[in-house]
């Protein structure tokens, strides 16, 4: 039996980031198991019709995030990035507009313009009303009743394709920021105005699609690696996997309810513990390749449209140099089979859901097996719907923290 300091479960962003941390801290007593051929998980990139294509879906790095910039770029030189500023749009019935949705409907007829206008303040938002809890009231509370109806409830009932007053309220500060004075001021000006969007700027390889730089670092711990190699059994109080690996530590960066499936039959679990991971919720996600041209400036376009399958469209040229086509995104729960796909992948886990009860479901997870020295890391060892460069930053400051003896969460 190998027995080493850290297990990592998972070679993905997370598992990855946090293995090259402990690797250039002189720390070189791990190994990471994943039961794909390739690293990177939902950020690996395949060639398509010529070009790379993101097989988890579109992933990007915010250009204003510093810190995930200095590690990935010590891996992958800024100079093989190009730097875009985010173009986004969004398919509404009254024709495309810029994301945000509420700090462009200037773009609409004025007509329209007056109809957002007096439903956004009329809402309770802008009326200092209190703040609801469920999910559909809290938007048309923040955004009013019609930009809820047209896009925003549509939209996320595309994504999730869950009854949406399952989900919680306390992750909703990720949208953007647009009072009424700011909606008011971009149409009488003609602008926008509002918080900008999450990757307002963002970086994207020149060459290989986002997942070559995770293959760098992932050339970088191969020594470590062990891929190819599915999750088979876990002994709880013994710390081996497989039967093949014993650890100190188990960092656990893949899904806990493939964690519960793993367990030995010998370990016992509180029956509270099995309910909570029970309850945690997640989507699919089918990435659709089409070899269509399309004319837009737009890297990517949201379509709330409930009658179309995906929710949102790639134009890869418009970030990749040289590619044709784009590349659809539907919840596979939503999946249409069409025979004209050129190409499709299937993600069984995409998105974490945030449902109402689970920031306690979480908590007491990762409490109850930190006691047995599993460790939950990234989206899903912490069931947070991040960004690529939010989980690498975790990542390193968790691999700091254990390296140096300090990690108590």
């Amino acid at each position: 039996m190998k027995k080493v300091k850290y297990i990592i479960l998972g070679a993905g962003v997370s598992g990855l980031a946090f293995a090259a941390t402990l690797k250039r801290k002189n720390e070189n007593n791990f190994i990471i198991l994943d039961k794909e051929s390739s690293v990177g998980g939902l950020c690996r990139s395949k060639e398509v019709d010529g070009a790379p294509l993101d097989i988890g879906g579109g992933h990007f790095l915010d250009a204003n995030n510093q810190k995930a910039l200095n590690f990935l770029f010590s891996f992958h030189q800024e100079s093989e990035w190009n730097k875009f500023t985010r173009v986004s749009k969004i398919e509404s019935k009254y024709g495309v507009i810029d994301y945000p949705y509420e700090s462009n409907i200037w773009q609409f007829p004025i007509d329209t313009q007056i109809d957002y206008l007096k439903s956004i303040a009329q809402a309770g938002a802008s009326n200092n009303l209190d703040m609801p809890e469920i999910f559909s009231e809290w938007i048309k509370w923040k955004l009013g009743s019609k930009v809820a109806d047209d896009y925003m409830l549509p939209y996320n009932q595309k994504i999730f394709s869950m009854d949406l007053n399952q989900l919680g309220t306390y992750w909703l500060y990720k949208l953007p920021n647009v009072s009424f004075e700011d909606t008011l001021k971009s149409c009488l000006e003609k602008r926008t105005y509002g918080s900008m969007p999450a990757h307002a700027s963002f970086y994207y390889p020149k060459v290989g699609g986002y997942g070559v730089v995770w293959e760098k670092i992932g050339n970088y711990l191969q020594d470590h690696l062990y891929l190819k190699t599915p999750l088979k059994t876990l002994d709880l109080n013994n710390l081996i996997v497989n039967g093949d690996f014993q650890a100190s530590y188990i960092i656990n960066t893949i899904p806990w309810t493939e964690i519960l499936n793993l367990i030995d039959k010998n370990n016992v679990i509180p029956s509270a513990i099995e309910k909570d991971i029970y309850s945690l919720k997640y989507s699919g996600i089918d990435i659709d390749y089409y070899n269509k041209s399309e004319k837009t400036d737009a890297h990517w376009v949201y379509v709330p449209d409930i009658n179309t399958s995906y929710h949102r469209r790639l134009v890869r040229g418009n970030f990749i140099d040289g590619a044709a086509g784009y590349w659809t995104e539907t919840n596979s729960k939503r999946r249409i089979d069409n025979d004209e796909h050129a190409i499709r992948f299937k993600n069984k886990y995409a998105y974490p859901i945030n449902t109402v009860h689970k920031p306690k479901s979480i908590k007491n997870i990762i409490k109850w097996f930190q006691k047995k020295s599993i460790y939950g890391l990234g989206r899903w060892g912490t069931w947070e719907h991040m960004n690529s460069d939010i989980a690498t930053v975790k990542a390193i400051e968790m691999a700091t923290l254990f390296n140096e003896g300090k990690f108590d969460e």
